[in-house]
């Protein structure tokens, strides 16, 4: 049997952060756009950034704010299937969220430019 992907790992700033199950990431790059002009439709290129997406836990001890930094830094992206998706220079979005009674979860989600793969 084939292997598909299962398990995510997220390496941010040098710090490995445990994922729960459902983690996305949209790559960034180089998209096609459709254009339509009269019956017709053509492609434009455009730059998309990189939309990573994954919820944590907090845990006894920890520092809320050591899961958010402000500024850019490396975010490394580790899938059991052997690829490696790594942006030198991404940084977190969104607002510091916690939910309390469901384990803690915290959201958290990067965006960058365009990633290097790496394939084990």
């Amino acid at each position: 049997m084939t292997q598909v992907l299962g398990i995510v790992d997220i390496v941010w700033q040098g710090r490995n952060i445990p994922v729960e199950k459902g983690a996305k990431l949209k790559l960034g790059g180089i998209m096609n756009k459709p254009v339509v002009y009269g019956r017709k439709v053509g492609r434009a290129q455009e730059f998309a950034g990189s939309e990573i997406e994954a919820t944590t836990v907090l845990e006894r001890g920890q520092k809320f704010k050591e899961l958010y930094g402000v500024g850019e830094g490396e975010l490394q992206v580790q899938c059991d299937t052997g690829q490696v998706f790594t942006w030198p220079d991404a940084f977190l979005t969104d607002q510091r969220e916690m939910t309390g009674g469901e384990g803690g979860k915290v959201p958290l989600k990067w965006s960058g430019g365009e990633p290097e793969e790496i394939v084990a």
